[in-house]
């Protein structure tokens, strides 16, 4: 079944006209208001097993209309969602068993349907928010979202302490009722809202996330008129965080013993592995011909990576083997209305790690290994992240004790799914996330423990008496997807009584502000000696007022404005303002010498990647992008 959800304003239809499958005693006009219309098309496969495709379209219209906090749901059968239709008899009786049920589920549900078999004249007006426009393949034998429709999940915390509690008894402790929507958000409200989404509790739609007014008033990226939706451009400051980012990951895993490869970004699907593999996705791909083949554009880095690893000659001694890709792009077909800022995209950044190791044990090593991996980036990156731990029944039935220590050494609650049995490729999997202004998680690092690929592509070893084994394989993003860190430092600020980056990423460091004309030979003395050290810092010398070029600065976010008068000149000092020292309304102003402040900022960015300004270190020839 082809379900395309839209939340819409208005929906109404009149039926015009009968085919010959018309059904009879339909309500040939009718509408709603703020409702939820329901395209739906029966597909010839779904007779195969037409209730559980019921069963889960009710599960995923239910899902959408609690995502967007809507009572009244419009069912339209809508036959141009697919070529091939089931008969129209089962179709017929598809769609009144699918307004039964709904309508049996209660709720304080509104639930009509258009008739079927009739030509009809609709109108319809969108929200136009992230979610309004949703689009989801039911396939039978199947639950929501592509899982098993029999599979049963335990959610749970555990704590550093190793206390087991109920997710939901663990949430009313915790959550405040205005967290995620108002006001600042405590540790223990970003873990709320972790678990509320994780559990599917509603939460806030239709405003516009944060970081898509701010990535575009700071000039780091703007959406793509004449690309595909969720291509974006990025402006030298955005690529510069990109490029600092990137070189963050490739540091950390070098030092990891991570061996860096390129891969292709596009594969044939003939390949037995490769389309097994892909299939796992279902339409969130691109796939495209060439020529006589069918052709996919990669998701991840996988497909390049496992065919690299089938082609060697794998030794035990050699194992763990960590292999590395900055995997730029990777594209998934996301729906269209989810495609907004940074958040969910169909081309993004993926620094992506794989790891053949030699055993379960080696495995449960190495994840322990990565997991601090990604805790530390978001250290690194002043971000609070929030975990949830997800594994089979059995895995977890045979490393309770091992996850216990892992949520131990992260200091911090967990929430936990145990599914009864495995619908992917890992049989265990951990997501760090950051929590966004409106109390939503950005996933960021994750690491998985698949059981599946290794046999699948022909990735093997030989024990001494000559036995060919399959290695586990970890999955690592160390970071997420460059775009989402972004995305989470961005939407960080709403937090921060004072937004800013953390210094080593600022696409300027240090800005030199002279009061008038004659100060600037000295400003461009400093500032030349700024840059001569290793410091990203540039010199407002436009035409223009202190006062407002200190404003800018402050707009930009600038970590350190130097201002530099005829006093300074004179002393050799500068007047400082440091940002992270700041409070609203109350600049923290110090006193420093040129080689204090180089010293100070050279103090902040210790260990961390630099790259140059990406811009020009005079303003006045710097251009506007936005």
């Amino acid at each position: 079944m082809r379900l395309l959800l839209i939340h819409s304003d208005h929906i109404e239809y009149e039926a015009r006209g009968k085919t010959r499958m018309a059904e009879d005693s339909a309500v040939l006009k009718d509408a709603l208001d703020d409702a939820l219309t329901a395209f739906c098309a029966v597909e010839s496969v779904d007779e195969e097993d037409i209730d559980g495709v019921i069963a889960q379209a009710v599960q995923e219209i239910l899902s959408a209309a609690e995502q967007m906090a809507v009572t009244r749901i419009m069912i339209y059968p809508y036959a141009h969602l697919s070529s091939d239709l089931a008969s129209p008899a089962k179709a017929a009786a598809a769609f009144r068993a699918l307004e039964e049920a709904l309508t049996r589920h209660g709720s304080g549900l509104t639930v009509k349907r258009a008739p079927f078999g009739w030509y009809k004249a609709f109108t319809l007006t969108c929200k136009g928010h992230p979610l309004s426009e949703l689009s989801r393949t039911i396939h039978p034998g199947e639950g929501a979202g592509g899982a098993k429709k029999d599979i049963e999940r335990d959610w749970f915390v555990l704590t550093p302490e190793g206390e087991q509690i109920d997710a939901e008894t663990y949430l009313e402790g915790i959550i405040h009722p205005d967290a995620g929507s108002t006001g600042a958000l405590a540790g223990d409200d970003l873990f709320a809202c972790l678990i509320r989404k994780e559990l599917g509790s509603a939460h806030p739609v239709g405003a516009e996330p944060l970081h898509v007014k701010l990535m575009r008033a700071k000039e780091l990226v703007d959406y793509e008129p004449i690309s595909d939706v969720g291509n974006l451009r990025w402006m030298p400051r955005g690529k510069l965080l990109r490029d600092l980012l990137s070189d963050y990951v490739l540091g950390d895993v070098l030092d990891y013993g991570a061996m860096p490869v390129e891969t292709p970004v596009m594969y044939d699907l003939a390949d037995k592995a490769v389309n097994e593999h892909a299939a796992k996705f279902g339409e969130r791909q691109y796939r495209f011909r060439s020529g006589n083949r069918n052709m996919m554009l990669r998701f991840a880095a996988c497909f390049g990576m496992f065919s690299i690893m089938r082609d060697m000659h794998i030794s035990p001694n050699t194992l763990p083997l960590k292999m590395y890709e900055l995997s730029t792009y990777s594209f998934r077909h996301e729906q269209k209305g989810e495609c907004i800022g940074l958040k969910r995209l169909r081309a993004f950044t993926m620094p992506d790690m794989h790891t053949l190791c030699r055993d379960m044990d080696e495995a449960l090593a190495c994840f322990e290994e990565q997991l601090r991996m990604g805790w530390k980036s978001g250290e690194d990156f002043e971000l609070p992240f929030v975990a949830v731990f997800r594994c089979t029944r059995e895995f977890y039935a045979q490393h309770a004790n091992w996850v216990k220590q892992i949520v131990r050494n992260s200091g911090t609650p967990v929430l936990i799914e145990v599914l009864s049995e495995r619908v992917h490729y890992w049989i265990a999997k951990i997501d760090l996330a950051a929590i966004d202004g409106q109390g939503r998680p950005i996933e960021n690092p994750t690491v998985q423990i698949d059981i599946e690929s290794a046999e699948r592509f022909g990735i093997k070893y030989y024990r001494e008496a000559g036995e060919a084994v399959y290695p586990p394989i970890l999955h690592c993003s160390p970071t997420g997807s460059i775009e989402r860190v972004i995305c989470a430092l961005l939407e960080n600020t709403a937090e921060m009584p004072v937004p800013q980056f953390p210094v080593w990423l600022s696409p300027t460091q240090v800005r030199l502000v002279p009061v008038s004309d004659r100060n600037i030979p000295f400003a461009e003395e400093v500032c030349d000696r700024l840059i001569s050290a290793g410091i990203r810092a540039d010199l407002d010398d436009r035409e223009g007022s202190m006062n407002r070029k200190v404003r800018d600065a402050g707009k930009d976010w600038v970590p350190y404005v130097a201002v530099i008068g005829d006093r300074e000149v004179e002393e050799g000092t500068l007047t400082v303002t440091v940002r992270h020292l700041s409070e609203p309304k109350k600049p923290h102003r110090v006193t420093l010498t040129p080689d204090e402040l180089r010293d100070m900022v050279k103090q902040d960015t210790a260990g961390k990647p630099f790259r140059p300004l990406y811009t020009p270190s005079r303003l006045s020839k710097k251009p506007r992008y936005i």
